[in-house]
């Protein structure tokens, strides 16, 4: 039996802890935040942050702010890359994708390029734990409503898939782990 989706009192504490959190990861980060930015600018040409439209709760569209860590005509080389695809259902990911900045490897690995989206949970567009969004790219290609549902949570940014084995999961695994987010969720999950 699933349980009832978050609701009321629930949602308005998840919505205060991220607001919390946001604010006070933004403070303590401050100094990381900004020696990225000026690695990123220095190493690399183009802008500091990579803006993209994602799609969110209740497949709303909003733009997801991540520190950049490709070239920056990367999203149209995308078509040349597409045969290295080494991720099954509709998403894309290459391990050693050659658009990636030197930079841009490191932050990846650690995740640090994830940092500017404690913006989005600010703007109420994110959340700091729940599903990953996804680019338009990869939300246009679902095929089962299964996996829309995750689409009924403010996207996250991380989740259980993310520490539970990232990109070496298959994608069904990575829709389960979303679905079991989403059934068994509470703070303590959080």
């Amino acid at each position: 039996l699933i349980p009832p989706p978050m609701s009321g009192l629930q949602l308005a504490a998840k919505r205060a802890i991220d607001l919390i959190g946001a604010l006070v990861l933004i403070v303590l980060s401050a100094p990381v935040l900004l020696i990225v930015a000026v690695l990123v600018k220095q190493t690399s040409p183009g802008p500091i942050l990579f803006i993209q439209e994602r799609v969110g709760l209740n497949k709303r569209k909003f733009r997801l702010l991540k520190f950049r860590t490709m070239v920056v005509n990367a999203e149209e080389l995308q078509k040349t890359v597409e045969s290295l695809n080494e991720a099954d259902g509709p998403v894309f990911k290459i391990k050693k994708d050659p658009r990636i900045t030197p930079i841009g490897t490191f932050l990846r690995k650690t995740s640090l390029d994830e940092l500017p989206q404690l913006f989005n949970v600010l703007s109420g567009g994110m959340s700091l734990v729940g599903p990953r969004p996804l680019p338009l790219r990869d939300f246009a290609a679902f095929d089962q409503d299964w996996h829309r549902r995750r689409f009924s949570v403010r996207p996250g940014i991380t989740c259980l898939w993310q520490i539970r084995g990232r990109s070496s999961l298959s994608f069904d695994r990575w829709m389960e782990l979303d679905m079991e987010y989403i059934d068994h969720w509470s703070l303590w999950l959080d």
